[in-house]
């Protein structure tokens, strides 16, 4: 026990030195203001679009929105990370989303939410690999996971109140306060960033390189090669495909999986997100006090075969709180395994190609994600939401030991070098 607590201890010691770093804690605290508004928002959002409409192949529609933008930006967007100054591009598409979110306040119908998710997520495409390619230039190799496990928990920690104030708000005043704050955070967001000092990238600074867009289309073939000649990045991706396309539609099925299967008011749907939540704030403890070196491959797999196995007996179960604490569970051992991947991503890749592989990492994801909604969908309005997660949870499970098997016992230490 005592040993138990001494790691611990140390692990909040050095979370600490990471929150009061005065390169990193702006972003941070960037993170953490928009992430509160984004919970609130996309809990609004989802209701909005299933009360509207009252079918689950309609929220359905409402994800592909958000998967779209990122497949046909994300080559664009990952050259333009690699190229340009990466705090400019951060600012602009947090000002960007703030300003498409305000216009939820006086929703049109369900074609304007389908809109607002599309423009959100071209932002997204832009910020949230931003965010992978600057961390290393924020942190030192030591700080790397204790600084993505902060900005992990401390997000959870604000999905769980977002969580419950989005509830209260729905019930009270509807969905319009929920836009209309997650509109106030992006701003405030940009206004932190701001003050980042962030240092040039390899792109920005090497004048030489050929402008235009053949010079754009050059550089994305030049990361297109490195992920398929990188032993890591190209198995990587052929495991986060599969896993993709196990978890799209019950990632976002499941408020039809609370109303449908557990009964649950549309309030109810909150208290799910909530118990994700609260796993995940926790689960980014594990590999900072327990493991020894966090950079091996059993840390990013066993993951997705927990979840899977939680999906199936998610929907088997109907007690509200074995719900709870399987959903709790989900998000303990994703979590942990999130930061892991992040933090080791992050260190194995170079920083001149860094933006396009963290781009190409969510074109993949996204790609198979919009597959698995098409299937999902319709698997839902023709025989039921259980199905739907009994299958997709058995692919995830499966998807987890092939991970296994192609790393072995890899353990993936080493520092990112040059792209050449």
């Amino acid at each position: 026990m005592g040993a138990v607590i001494h790691r611990l201890a140390r692990v909040a010691r050095t979370y600490a030195a990471v929150a009061r770093s005065p390169s990193y804690a702006p972003l941070w605290l960037a993170q953490l203001i928009s992430g509160f508004g984004d919970t609130l928002h996309y809990i609004a959002l989802v209701v909005l679009v299933f009360e509207l409409t009252g079918r689950g192949l309609a929220v359905a529609v409402l994800v592909a929105a958000e998967v779209v933008p990122i497949l046909l930006l994300g080559p664009i967007a990952g050259v333009v990370i690699d190229r340009v100054n990466r705090k400019g591009v951060l600012i602009a598409a947090d000002l960007g989303r703030a300003v498409l979110t305000l216009s939820l306040v006086a929703p049109q119908g369900a074609w304007h939410a389908y809109l607002v998710a599309a423009g959100l997520a071209a932002g997204n495409a832009f910020f949230n690999p931003t965010v992978q390619a600057v961390m290393p230039a924020l942190t030192t190799e030591e700080q790397r996971l204790a600084a993505n496990s902060v900005a992990w928990s401390t997000g959870r920690l604000v999905q769980i109140l977002a969580a419950a104030a989005g509830g209260g708000l729905i019930a009270l005043v509807g969905t319009r306060a929920a836009f209309a704050l997650n509109a106030a955070t992006f701003i405030a967001s940009a206004l932190l960033i701001a003050r980042l000092r962030v240092p040039a990238t390899g792109g920005e600074v090497e004048r030489t390189a050929e402008r235009g867009w053949r010079g754009y289309a050059r550089d994305a073939r030049a990361g297109l090669e490195f992920a398929r000649r990188d032993r890591f990045v190209s198995r990587l991706l052929l495991v986060q495909a599969i896993a993709s396309f196990a978890v799209g539609a019950t990632g976002a099925m499941l408020v039809v999986l609370a109303e449908r299967h557990l009964r649950l008011p549309p309030a109810g749907f909150a208290w799910l997100i909530a118990a994700i939540g609260v796993g995940a704030l926790l689960g980014p403890l594990i590999p900072n006090a327990i493991a020894r070196d966090y950079r091996d491959a059993r840390w990013l797999f066993r993951p997705y075969v927990v979840r899977g196995v939680g999906d199936v007996l998610l929907a088997s179960v109907t007690p509200l709180p074995v719900a709870l604490l399987l959903l709790f569970v989900y998000g303990l051992n994703t979590s942990a395994g999130m930061v892991v991947f992040n933090a080791t991503v992050q260190g194995a890749v170079p920083d001149a190609v860094r933006g396009r592989v963290f781009t190409l990492l969510d074109v993949s994801w996204s790609a198979t994600r919009l597959l698995s909604l098409a299937a999902g969908g319709l698997l839902v309005d023709a025989v039921g939401i259980r199905p739907l997660f009994w299958s997709a949870g058995t692919l995830l499970a499966l998807s987890g030991a092939l991970g296994f098997v192609l790393f072995g016992g890899d353990v993936l230490r080493q520092e990112a070098g040059d792209a050449s």
